[in-house]
Formats: C-alpha cells, sequence, structure tokens
C-alpha cells in the first residue's frame, strides 16, 4: 500500500502544528493563530504565522510555506519518509507498507544516484587534470570565479569514448546506460554520452545528482551546442528545473525567483551575485514547473534574451501559463536588450543594469498585448480584425471564469484604444479653430435664425433643441451646453459619439450638433446669440453650466461631469446586455460580470441623482425632485 493523499490527511489533522512548531520556535497567540519570528530568516519583527485550523505556517517576510510533513523536512531536516515516520509515531498511526514495485524502483533509483554521484566526481578530477586545461581556459576567459565553479560542480568529460568504464568499473554497462551516461550507435557499438565537454551536475530538489548538462567548447558544425542527459528514472527533465535547490532558499529570502533561459545563465547571475535564479532544461516551460514556480512565489520573473528567439520563448511561457492562472498568480516578464544574454549584459553595464530590469517585470497581459500587436503590420481593417481574434484565443484558453473575464474587457478597452483612435480635429475656421481672416462674428445672430450651410432637416432638428419650450432633460441640457461652449464639442466628441450608437433618439441630436459644429462662431460668446449678443439658452435654466453667472471654467467641468453621466449608462446598460446574452456559455463568469455591471449601474444611478439636485441657484423651486427623478 502506498501513502495515499487521504492518509497524509488523516496524519496532519491528527497533528496540532503549532504544537510542532513550538519545539524550536517561540510563538506567541495571535487572534486564532499564533505568531513568532521566522526561522528561515533573520528578523527582529514576528511575520512567521501559525494556524492550526487551517493546518499551514506561513512567513510574510520570505514567503515560507507549508503544512507539518513539509515543516520536518524544510526545518528539521529530515528526507520524506523519515518526516514521515515521526509523525505517524507521534500521532499513534501505522506508516503503510511500501508498494513493492514502489520500493524496488526507489531502490533502483538509489542505485543509479551512486552512478551520477562517481561519474560527478570523476568530471571534477579530469577538469583539474592534464586533460580538463582547455576547459579550465575557457572558464576563466568567461569569468567565473573558482568559488562560483566549485559550487556549480564543474567539470570536464575527456575526448574518449570510453573514458567512463574505464574509470567506473564497479558499475556494470546497465548501470551506467540507465543513469545516461553511456549510448548505443545503430551497430550495437556503446559510447560515452558525453564527450569533449565542460560538464554540469544536474540536481534535484534535495541537491543531489540527477543528471548531467555538457557544452562544447567551441562551435562545431552537426554538434549540438549543449547536450544533456535523457530522461531516466532519476531525471525527467519537464520536471526538473536547474538550480531549485540553491533558488528555493535564496527566494524565501527575496521574495522573487527569476527563470533564465538556460544553466549558463544562472551561473553567470549567481556570478554577479543573483542568487534565486533557475532555469528549464532544454525545453519551454512546462506545466509542472510552473507549478514549481508559483509554490516559491506569487509571481515568478521570466528573463528572456533580446533577440527573436527570445521573444518566441516568451511567448510560449505565456501560452502555456494561461490556462493556469489563478487570482495571486501571474508571471512577470523581463527582455533584455536585442543581442545580450544574461552574461553579456552585466560584463557591459553591471550587475546594477541586471537588477534594475529584474525590478521593473513587464505584467503578463501587458506583454501577451505588445507580443500579438507587434506581430505583423495592423494597417488594414482586416489586420486589425485578426489582432483582437488572436487575443481573444489567448483569453478562452483561461479557465478561472474571473480572470477571463477580467483579460477579455482589459483587452478588449486596449484594442478599441487603437483600432478606434479619436479622429483628428477639420482644418479650417469650425468651432474648433478661430477664424484667421478676421472674418464677420457670429453666423447666427439670432434664436430663429440657423447658421448658413445646414440641410433642412438638421435645421429644422435644431431649432427644436434650441428653441424655448424643448424638453428639460439631462440630453437637452447637454446639447445646449455644448453649443454654448463650442470648444468643448472636440473635447466630447468620442463619447457623444459612443452614446449615439447606444441610444437612437439622441442619436438625430447629437448629428445635428456636429453638424452645426461646422459652422459655430468661436469669437462669439456663445454659437447661439440673440441679437444683442447675449447667449440665449432655454427659458428655464436647470443646470448651472447654462447659468450666466457660472464661470466659463465652472460650467465647462460641469457640463462634462452632465457627459460623463449621460453617456456611462447606457454603456453599461449595453455591457450588461451582452453579459447575460452569453450566460449559457460562461455561467460564472457572466455571472459575476452581471454582479459588477449591476454595482456600477446604481454608482451612476446615485451621481444622477446627486448631479441632478445640484441646480443653478436661480432654477431651484419645489420641483427639483421630479427633475432628479427625470434624469434616469
Amino acid at each position: 500500500m502506498a501513502i495515499t493523499p487521504q492518509w497524509k490527511d488523516e496524519l496532519r489533522a491528527r497533528i496540532t502544528l503549532s504544537t510542532l512548531v513550538q519545539r524550536s520556535v517561540k510563538l506567541t497567540r495571535a487572534g486564532r493563530e499564533w505568531k513568532g519570528c521566522c526561522p528561515f530568516h533573520d528578523e527582529k519583527t514576528p511575520s512567521f504565522y501559525v494556524n492550526d485550523q487551517k493546518q499551514f505556517y506561513h512567513c510574510f517576510g520570505c514567503g515560507a510555506h507549508g503544512d507539518a510533513i513539509s515543516w520536518m523536512v524544510d526545518s528539521q531536516g529530515l528526507q520524506f519518509m523519515d518526516a514521515i515516520k515521526e509523525l505517524a509515531a507521534s500521532a499513534g498511526m501505522e506508516v503503510p507498507a511500501p508498494d513493492p514495485q514502489m520500493a524496488k524502483r526507489a531502490e533502483q533509483r538509489a542505485s543509479l544516484i551512486d552512478v551520477t554521484d562517481a561519474a560527478q566526481a570523476f568530471f571534477v578530477a579530469s577538469l583539474a587534470g592534464p586533460s580538463g586545461k582547455p576547459a579550465r581556459d575557457y572558464l576563466e576567459r568567461r569569468g567565473f570565479s573558482a568559488a562560483v565553479m566549485r559550487e556549480f560542480g564543474f567539470g570536464w568529460a575527456p575526448e574518449e569514448r570510453q573514458a567512463l568504464p574505464k574509470a567506473l568499473p564497479q558499475f556494470g554497462e546497465e548501470m551506467l546506460e540507465g543513469a545516461g551516461m553511456r549510448a548505443a550507435n545503430e551497430q550495437g557499438e556503446r559510447y560515452d554520452r558525453f564527450r569533449g565537454r565542460v560538464m554540469l551536475p544536474i540536481q534535484d530538489a534535495r541537491g543531489r545528482v540527477i543528471a548531467f548538462g555538457g557544452r562544447i567548447l567551441d562551435k562545431r558544425e552537426g554538434v549540438a551546442k549543449y547536450l544533456n542527459s535523457p530522461d531516466t528514472e532519476l531525471f525527467d527533465k519537464g520536471r526538473t528545473l536547474y538550480n531549485l535547490h540553491r533558488a528555493a532558499p535564496a527566494a524565501r529570502q527575496s521574495g522573487r525567483v527569476v527563470v533564465v533561459e538556460g544553466y549558463m545563465d544562472v551561473i553567470a547571475l549567481a556570478n554577479a551575485g543573483i542568487a534565486d535564479v533557475v532555469a528549464p532544461l532544454g525545453t519551454a516551460l512546462t506545466e509542472m514547473q510552473l507549478e514549481l514556480l508559483w509554490r516559491m512565489v506569487e509571481v515568478p520573473v521570466l528573463c528572456f534574451d533580446g533577440d527573436a528567439a527570445g521573444q518566441r520563448a516568451a511567448m510560449r511561457a505565456i501560452a502555456r501559463a494561461l490556462p493556469m492562472l489563478a487570482p495571486m498568480r501571474s508571471l512577470g516578464i523581463v527582455r533584455l536588450p536585442a543581442g545580450l544574454d544574461p552574461d553579456d549584459l552585466i560584463k557591459a553595464q553591471g550587475k546594477g543594469a541586471m537588477e534594475q530590469l529584474l525590478a521593473a517585470p513587464s505584467s503578463l497581459i501587458d506583454s501577451l498585448w505588445e507580443f500579438e500587436r507587434d506581430a505583423q503590420p495592423l494597417v488594414t481593417p482586416e489586420a486589425k480584425a485578426g489582432l483582437k481574434a488572436r487575443l481573444m484565443a489567448h483569453v478562452e484558453t483561461i479557465a478561472d471564469p474571473e480572470i477571463k473575464s477580467l483579460y477579455r474587457r482589459e483587452l478588449s478597452d486596449r484594442f478599441s484604444a487603437f483600432a478606434y483612435p479619436p479622429r483628428p480635429q477639420r482644418s479650417g475656421p469650425t468651432a474648433y479653430q478661430r477664424p484667421q481672416n478676421g472674418g464677420a462674428r457670429g453666423p447666427w445672430r439670432g434664436a430663429s435664425m440657423p447658421p448658413p450651410g445646414l440641410s433642412e432637416d438638421a435645421r429644422a432638428r435644431l431649432g427644436g433643441i434650441m428653441a424655448g419650450g424643448q424638453r428639460q432633460g439631462l440630453l437637452d441640457a447637454v446639447i445646449a451646453g455644448l453649443a454654448r461652449f463650442p470648444h468643448e464639442i472636440s473635447r466630447h466628441a468620442e463619447a457623444l459619439s459612443a452614446l449615439a450608437r447606444l441610444d437612437r433618439k439622441a442619436a438625430s441630436l447629437i448629428e445635428s450638433l456636429f453638424e452645426l459644429a461646422e459652422t459655430l462662431d468661436s469669437e462669439a460668446a456663445s454659437a447661439i446669440c440673440d441679437n444683442s449678443g447675449q447667449p440665449a439658452p432655454p427659458a428655464d435654466i436647470r443646470y448651472a453650466f447654462l447659468d450666466e453667472g457660472t464661470s466659463t471654467g465652472d460650467a465647462c467641468e460641469e457640463l462634462a461631469e452632465a457627459v460623463s453621466l449621460l453617456v456611462e449608462r447606457p454603456a453599461l446598460e449595453a455591457a450588461l446586455a451582452a453579459t447575460i446574452a452569453r450566460f449559457d456559455n460562461d455561467p460564472e463568469g457572466s455571472f459575476a460580470e452581471q454582479t459588477r455591471l449591476r454595482a456600477q449601474l446604481m454608482t451612476v444611478d446615485e451621481r444622477l441623482k446627486a448631479f441632478g439636485r445640484r441646480k443653478a441657484a436661480p432654477a431651484a423651486s419645489v420641483d427639483d425632485a421630479a427633475s432628479a427623478a427625470d434624469l434616469g
């Protein structure tokens, strides 16, 4: 019988975690939890908490987190099975007997560890020997310190096909091949897999050598620059991160983990004093590797070379991560300057330049937007539509409904701002420009005389807007305010255009206003004046921006708020209708979006009521309450 998750759950339930931790850490009660100074890093102010109810400990300083089992492994230095046995003994539980097949595989893995340990010792000795001089010269040119070379276990595989069987006669051919050290060709000839390469041990989370990576000294035609061990009983490259056993403790201190493209980049950063760095092993990041990273920190930082290959690697990582996103779980992206890898950057600009880049990574959504936006020229409507299709295809891969909804909204907003920018102002003496030729002022001097050049239909509609008896709704007031302050039309053109698309009743009025804007006189006190040159607003002033006593600055700000309120409610109603329509396909995401939109509608309604109560002083009357209600 194997140790099942259910058995581990029962073991945790029988153990009081705070009692276990207090054997070595002083804790004090803090509400429902216990707190103390973290044993995993030096601190004076307690940031380490133990929660017996939820059965975990967590440090807000270094990020250390785990349960009773991980506490015994991380703080007491026990192996997993030793921790299980000790906890089971204290809880009065029997440890399940190991599965015979699993026990056999564990024994085999232990034997293969002996092979890789012996091979590592052989490679280190070869580097120090006569045949290792070219490798020593290469490492010296790369600037690696002696301490870093010892820490990372640099070695040398001699340029011989049968070096390992001679050096390690205690292991048979089957074990050497099982550990990934030997290979065979089509003729059945067996040979050393690694030859003429600088060797680096690949270690598991406990620091045991489980595989190797080798780098050639000089480029050779048809020879891979880097060569890793094949997958074995010990080594699964999709589940292993290079340098994890060193980076994990460093990450608890820094609150950060950095992912670079290869193990030589890891060592270059370590050589510069940056220790919280890992790398995948010749493949794009896998789901399992991402899970390993998220166990350490909430937002790992992926650092890629600035060339096209680095861009593609970043995009592959983003695509792999999107389905796995969760609240407080994302990625940061750093792109190095073009043509530079971490070693080049540090040598050229120093450690500070690298730290500066790592301290300000782009968010995952920023990187996704920029990559797709820049993927191809966007000069045609079809190409722009293709951009939106690619963005939405990425959004559909996100499993978390709330995050999917937020990504859809954010990327849609960015696309709209990019694809539908505000139109440039028209040239010539329009409502937006003062005439340069000193022309006559006031093309429309009488309220009953529409400006020349308008169609008969527009004249009739605009006359209806400005007539003294028009309805006293917010839309009429806004149109009148914009006619009074024509220089504000360009400021609100985009919002009004959106309103025209959403509200058919408003469309004709807004169209007339834009048509009128072609002939408005910006030198006059108002575009619409009586015979004495004074503004001719509606007879019953209901808003401060139509009151002559309100300063121009205050009136324009009040008018801007009115435009915002006028546009915002139909936009929210349209968004709510679209969200309701997709309920069958995405019930959870739709419900969350509906809740958010309804809350925003309530806020807008409150703002409308408050705005309706803020009348100009001359208009205050007993029917103000009815006016406020009329705003909706």
